[in-house]
Parts: structure tokens; C-alpha cells; sequence
């Protein structure tokens, strides 16, 4: 089966102990590990140890992101398609990634991006019970977003990005955005049969644009939006309708200023399904859908 989905994304923080509160009482995660430079969280239902990495820094951006693989032999196999690709990658050890990390194999991928390739991270469940469980926790905070849901990511070339995702690393492409000239501006990319795990943006190498975790519904946006209100979060856009993926989505910044979103909706897309395609002057639309432009802030970067 190769990889599954997005694990987590590791993001850098200059306070670590301001983000760490708005990510648990205003995003409402759920803190699992602590050290001296690095906090580590996940959605409440999620079972894995982590979905998101806080790390101590003198900037804010993306250090790193990280990929669900099913089993060792996956694992394997991928660090020999890395390799044969002409890629160098290694193995951090429990030093380097801390507790319940599980195996990993790392590389810097074409895009700039450092990826992590995850088999065996611990799990530590939801607290909900596997015999005759309740429909979820009462003492949620926050937005409480269930789990992670994908990562965007910029880079110069998103033509050969894409190219090894799906080459090297079997994602499958779903949509894309293509400009006047034949180049992609923008791709969508899944592992999960969902629109997206990853999606790469024309931008510079190593850029990040935002990491999203799953609502259920609209109500839920709604709610991170009151949310956001409430708690003076910096809002980007949204709450919004998507073209590309038919999702719906709010835009966010952390205290550092990394870009988060809640996002829900879209469609389950088959192995067999032909990708979909936006053109150059329809990149509002496909972006923000109700609006039909996009908001110059949104093309910010984080490197």
C-alpha cells in the first residue's frame, strides 16, 4: 500500500510556550510529549502520537512534514525508489526525533521540502473505548478539529514536485491549475482517497503555505470562526468555498504566523479517476470559488 496519508507537520515557533497554548485552548489539540525545544500534539481523535510538532526557532515556517507508510516493507521499498531517484536519505534515530517517533526515513525532497516517510509511530488512542464507545469526549476546547488533514507547500518547480510524488512516491494527481504557458501553477495530490493530502503552489523552494485539519461540517467552520473572533486570531480568508477540491475552508495564522486551516467537504476520488483541471484565468474560482479572486495576502510565504 506504500504511504497512507499525511502523519504530521513539524513547524517552527519563536515562543514556544505561546504557541503551544493557542494550538491546545484555541485549536484544541491535545499535547502528548514535551522537551526542552520541541512540543508534540495530535487531534483528539486521532490514535497516533502526534499530527503536529512545535519546535523552538528563531523563525517561524515549515521544518519539516511527515508521511503515514503502511508497513516496513513499504518502508523499505520507498527509501530504495527515493534513492534510485538519486536522492540521499537517512534513518534519525530516538535523539534526533524524540519518544514514540517510530521508524523514519528522511530526505530532502526536489520541492525543498525535508519529508519524513513514518512506519510504527506509537499509539496512544483517543480515550474514547473500543467496546460500545460514546460518539466523542465531552471536555473538547476550542475548534477541536478531529484529525489532520493535508499540507501545502510551495516550490519553483511544481511540474517536477509533482512529477516525483507521483512517480517516486505513488500519490495520485487530482486536480491541478495550469497556466497560459503549459506549466502547473498549482496540484493537488492524495494517498487517502480524499481531494488532497499534499498540494504543491508556484512559490519559492521549501515555502509553506498552510497546514489544514478536518471539520465535519460548515457548523464546525462557523465555530473555528467564532473561535478565531473571540480569541483575536489573525483571519486570512474564509469562511470560503473551494473550486479545486469542492471543499470549504477558514484561513488562520498561529501567534508565529504560520498559516493554519480548518477545512471540510470535497470528494472521495478512485484510483481510476481522471485528475481535473483549472485554467490560468479561472485560478479564482478555483481558489475562492464565491469570490472569484484570490486575496494577494493568501500568496504569502513561509519558508
Amino acid at each position: 500500500m506504500g504511504v497512507l496519508r499525511l502523519s504530521h507537520a513539524e513547524v517552527r515557533v519563536p515562543d514556544l510556550e505561546l504557541a503551544l497554548a493557542y494550538y491546545v485552548e484555541v485549536v484544541g489539540l491535545v499535547e502528548t510529549g514535551r522537551d526542552e525545544h520541541r512540543a508534540w500534539l495530535k487531534a483528539w481523535d486521532e490514535h497516533q502520537h502526534h499530527s503536529l510538532i512545535l519546535v523552538d526557532a528563531p523563525t517561524y515556517g515549515l521544518e519539516s512534514v511527515g508521511f503515514k507508510v503502511e508497513s516496513a516493507a513499504d518502508l523499505d521499498e520507498l527509501e530504495v525508489a527515493v534513492r534510485a531517484a538519486g536522492i540521499e536519505t537517512h534513518r534519525p534515530g530516538e535523539d534526533e526525533l524524540g519518544k514514540g517517533a517510530g521508524e523514519v526515513v528522511r530526505f530532502r525532497a526536489p520541492s525543498g521540502h525535508t519529508v519524513d516517510l513514518v512506519h510504527g509511530m506509537e499509539q496512544v488512542g483517543n480515550r474514547l473505548p473500543l467496546l460500545n464507545p460514546p460518539v466523542g469526549l465531552d471536555d473538547l476546547t476550542g475548534m477541536h478539529p478531529p484529525r489532520i488533514d493535508h499540507i501545502f507547500l510551495m516550490c519553483e518547480d511544481v511540474d517536477g514536485a509533482t512529477a516525483f510524488f507521483r512517480e517516486v512516491l505513488g500519490f495520485r494527481l487530482t486536480e491541478q491549475i495550469i497556466a497560459d504557458d503549459g506549466y502547473q501553477l498549482a496540484t493537488f495530490l492524495e494517498r487517502s482517497h480524499s481531494t488532497h493530502d499534499v498540494a504543491f503552489l508556484t512559490g519559492p523552494d521549501g515555502g509553506f503555505h498552510h497546514v489544514a485539519f478536518w471539520v465535519d461540517d460548515w457548523n464546525d467552520l462557523r465555530h473555528a470562526a467564532d473561535t478565531c473572533a473571540y480569541n483575536g486570531v489573525n483571519v486570512d480568508a474564509g469562511p470560503t468555498r473551494h473550486g479545486a477540491t469542492r471543499g470549504c475552508g477558514l484561513y488562520f495564522f498561529d501567534p508565529a504566523g504560520n498559516r493554519n486551516e480548518v477545512y471540510t467537504g470535497g470528494y472521495r476520488f478512485d484510483p481510476d479517476d481522471e485528475p481535473t483541471t483549472w485554467t490560468e484565468s479561472e485560478m479564482g474560482r478555483a481558489i475562492f470559488y464565491y469570490q472569484g479572486k484570490v486575496n494577494p495576502s493568501f500568496m504569502t510565504v513561509h519558508s
